[in-house]
C-alpha cells in the first residue's frame, strides 16, 4: 500500500484540535506535578520522620513501574472500588491524577538533588540570623535549587507530553486516540501515527527552545548578581 501524503496532510487540522486536549492535560499534570514534587523534596531533605519514608517508598513506586499499569489498576481497579463514597471520576481526571502522581516522582528527585547540591552553610547562615527552617528553603535554598534542576524538569515536563499518548487506553480522546480512530476509517495507520509524531515532535521542540531561553536568561541573572 502506497503512503497516502493527501490523506496524512487532511488528518493534520483533526490532530491539532485534539492537541488542545494534550496541552491541557500536560499543562495540569506538570503544574500538580510540580507543586506535589516541591512538598516532597522538602519532606525528604529535612527528614521528617515516618513521612520522608513514605515519600521515598512512594518515588520507588512511581518510578518503577510501568504508567499504563498504572493507568489501568488506577482507573478500572481503585475507582470502582471508590464510586461509593466519591463522586465519579472521568477519564480525563483519572489521567491527570495518575500523570500528577507518576510525574512528581522524578521531578521530586530532581529537585531532591539540587536542593542537595546548595552548600549546607548558607541554611545554616540563614537559621543564625532568626530564619525558620521554611523561610529559608522558600527565600535562599529553593530559588537557587530550581535554577540547577531546569534541565532535568523540563525533561520530566517533555516527558509528561509525550505520557499523554498512553491515557487513550482509558478513554481519553486526545491526539493518539484520534490518530486510531482517524487511521481505521482508511485503513491508513501509518499516515495516522506520522502525523501524530510530528505534532508531538512541534509540541517538545518548542518546549526545548524554551528551556533554552530560560537557562540562558537565568545564566545571565546569575552572572549579574556575580
Amino acid at each position: 500500500m502506497n503512503f497516502d501524503f493527501e490523506f496524512m496532510f487532511r488528518i493534520v487540522p483533526i490532530m491539532l484540535r485534539y492537541s488542545t486536549v494534550t496541552l491541557k492535560l500536560s499543562f495540569l499534570a506538570i503544574l500538580l506535578g510540580l507543586t506535589i514534587s516541591l512538598f516532597i523534596a522538602i519532606v525528604i531533605t529535612a527528614k521528617v520522620p515516618i513521612l520522608s519514608k513514605i515519600f521515598k517508598v512512594y518515588i520507588s513506586f512511581f518510578r518503577g513501574t510501568p504508567l499504563m499499569a498504572q493507568l489501568f489498576c488506577f482507573y478500572f481497579g481503585i475507582l470502582p472500588l471508590l464510586s461509593k463514597f466519591v463522586l465519579k471520576v472521568s477519564s480525563f481526571q483519572a489521567a491527570l491524577v495518575i500523570l500528577s502522581l507518576a510525574s512528581s516522582a522524578y521531578m521530586a528527585e530532581s529537585l531532591r538533588a539540587a536542593i542537595s547540591s546548595i552548600h549546607r552553610g548558607q541554611m545554616e547562615a540563614a537559621q543564625s540570623i532568626g530564619m525558620t527552617y521554611m523561610q529559608a528553603m522558600i527565600r535562599i535554598i529553593l530559588p537557587q535549587a530550581i535554577k540547577v534542576a531546569i534541565p532535568t524538569l523540563f525533561s520530566s515536563f517533555i516527558n509528561i507530553v509525550k505520557d499523554t499518548s498512553l491515557v487513550f487506553a482509558i478513554g481519553v480522546k486526545e491526539m493518539m486516540a484520534t490518530a486510531q480512530l482517524e487511521g481505521a476509517s482508511g485503513y491508513r495507520y501509518l499516515e495516522a501515527y506520522v502525523c501524530v509524531l510530528f505534532v508531538y515532535w512541534g509540541i517538545t521542540s518548542i518546549m526545548g527552545l524554551a528551556q533554552k531561553r530560560i537557562e540562558i536568561r537565568l545564566g545571565k541573572s546569575v552572572g549579574e548578581t556575580l
